[in-house]
């Protein structure tokens, strides 16, 4: 989240980042949003398993209705949302998953790819729906898994580029450039060609 904070300040993409919404006390986006002047709101503790609770989902509601935001995005956000909270949003959801989907879905997706001995993986920017990282896929970008990566430099070696292809993901969106019908997801092509020379100068491709 810090990294598309920063891009909307220094013009990589347009608009503001109206708040930061968390359901962990403990989470160091927290501060980092209030040193950077974002408001944030603290969601009702999740219920047992990956969904928010009913209370943290009216929390999250109320907080969009009042900011009435163009486009949300999860980042590191790891509860699923209901169905119907995603229909009353109404705004576009976007989700960063680290693989190429729809392969190595869920939680450890880099350990998930090194135990199987896959030699590519990458970064996904999907839009939300209800499921375990089952929407419409909207970008991907691949990185090669080297010999000697473990789960943790696998990661750290994955995370700027999940970093650009957000970015790229959200200027693509503010540009009017993605076209959505049902489960299928087109970019027009002089925009997408644009994003990819630039995306390929910073060692996206």
């Amino acid at each position: 989240m810090v990294n598309l904070i920063g891009a909307t300040r220094d013009g990589r993409i347009p608009g503001e980042v109206t708040r930061v919404a968390v359901d962990r006390p403990d989470a160091p986006v927290i501060e980092k949003a209030r040193a950077l002047g974002v408001p944030t709101t603290l969601l009702e503790p999740a219920l047992a398993g990956a969904r928010l609770s009913p209370g943290a989902e009216e929390q999250l509601l109320r907080a969009v209705l009042e900011d009435a935001p163009d486009l949300i995005a999860l980042c590191g956000f790891m509860r699923l949302l209901s169905g119907p909270l995603i229909e009353r949003i109404g705004a576009p959801i976007l989700n960063v998953h680290p693989s190429l989907l729809p392969s190595f879905r869920g939680l450890h997706a880099q350990r998930q790819a090194l135990e199987v001995g896959a030699r590519v993986t990458g970064a996904t920017i999907h839009f939300l729906d209800a499921g375990m990282d089952t929407g419409p896929i909207l970008i991907q970008a691949a990185l090669p898994i080297l010999p000697d990566d473990t789960e943790d430099s696998l990661s750290a070696r994955l995370l700027p580029l999940e970093h650009r292809l957000y970015v790229d993901a959200i200027r693509l969106i503010s540009a009017g450039a993605v076209r959505r019908e049902g489960r299928r997801v087109t970019v027009e092509p002089a925009a997408a060609s644009h994003l990819g020379t630039l995306s390929a100068k910073r060692g996206v491709s």
